[in-house]
């Protein structure tokens, strides 16, 4: 049997077309399984809950829901009085321990004179007392009796003077220890009056704002949400089979759902942990094993982070926490091979 030529030519070109279609199916299903790349990327900040530091009713809001701010602007502002008088009263009270403490200076210095004074008073007593004892073959006994006793009299007060100079001065350190605590009320009460202006910590965007004039305002309950605008940054969720062509620090390409912008990034971290569905721990702490298995096993995604290069970010740009993005990684070992090759 004699083949023509046609024949052969047309089978030849079947083999190499089917050949080739398996090459590239084959090239494309290893770069789908295991090219470093995801559309499962989702934009994310670092969102600040706005609370109030003290309580009281609202009664200014100078922003508005989604309205960008600086760092230091005021957000909305709670009812001051109560904090002035507040604080009026901690400086009455400052004031007040400043002078206990000047009028407890004031008797410590006196008490201080009178036991010198007594101390002047024992040592001239004991004086005479020795001298008469020293002449007692010329002065009578009932006299140097009474010298010596007047000795110990003047003894008497003059330890009693000390004993008041010790508790006169322990009064100064109270009256003194009054002051600081009356300072620090002060400061307290200044602290309490300067936050009843509740400013932004960060520049970002007013989210959620969650707060009108004439609401109660309580401490420490949140009232909006401000995203940070410099800390936006993205998370994709790459398959554990794309893990191993991942490095910290390999320069990615970020393509935004939202009109195709592309902007450059960095890998900064990959996830060290994910939950375990199929295995959760059950009573008494023990492995809850699920008895089934899915004989189709889906690949893991864990997530890795990446930085956003700002420089990258076209003018005018929308980023909101929550957007979709699709990552593409140019691992660094594969660029250094292209550049050797060059």
């Amino acid at each position: 049997m004699k083949l023509e030529p046609q024949a052969v030519l047309r089978f030849a070109l079947t083999a190499v077309v089917v050949i080739v279609a398996m090459v590239l199916c084959h090239a494309l299903w290893r770069h789908y399984l295991y090219a470093p790349w995801t559309r499962d990327g989702r934009v994310r900040a670092e969102v600040v809950r706005i609370a109030p530091d003290v309580s009281g009713l609202v009664t200014r809001v100078p922003v508005i829901d989604n309205q960008e701010v600086k760092k230091g602007d005021v957000l909305f502002e709670i009812d001051p009085q109560r904090f002035r008088i507040a604080e009026q009263q901690a400086e009455a009270n400052l004031n007040a321990a400043k002078a206990a403490a000047r009028a407890a200076g004031a008797n410590i210095d006196a008490v201080l004179a009178s036991a010198a004074a007594r101390k002047a008073e024992y040592d001239m007593r004991q004086e005479q007392a020795q001298r008469r004892q020293e002449l007692a073959e010329v002065v009578p006994k009932e006299e140097r009796t009474d010298a010596k006793s007047a000795a110990m009299t003047a003894r008497a007060v003059w330890e009693q003077a000390q004993a008041s100079g010790h508790q006169a001065n322990a009064a100064r350190e109270q009256a003194e220890a009054a002051v600081v605590q009356a300072q620090v009320a002060l400061d307290r009460a200044k602290l309490d009056l300067d936050r009843t202006e509740v400013r932004a910590p960060v520049d970002g965007y007013v989210t959620n704002l969650d707060v009108r004039v004439g609401d109660y305002a309580a401490t420490g309950s949140p009232r909006l949400a401000l995203i940070d605008r410099h800390s936006f940054y993205i998370y994709g969720y790459f398959e554990e089979t794309k893990l191993p062509n991942l490095r910290v620090g390999d320069p990615v390409t970020i393509r935004m759902l939202s009109g195709g912008v592309h902007l450059k990034g960095r890998i900064t971290g990959v996830a060290r942990g994910i939950t375990d569905r199929d295995n959760p721990t059950g009573r008494d702490l023990l492995a809850d094993v699920n008895p089934t298995f899915n004989w189709v096993r889906l690949a893991q995604r864990v997530p890795v982070r990446v930085d956003i290069d700002e420089a990258s970010e076209p003018k005018g740009l929308i980023l909101s926490a929550g957007m979709t993005v699709s990552i593409d990684v140019q691992p660094r070992r594969v660029l250094d091979d292209e550049r050797t090759s060059r």
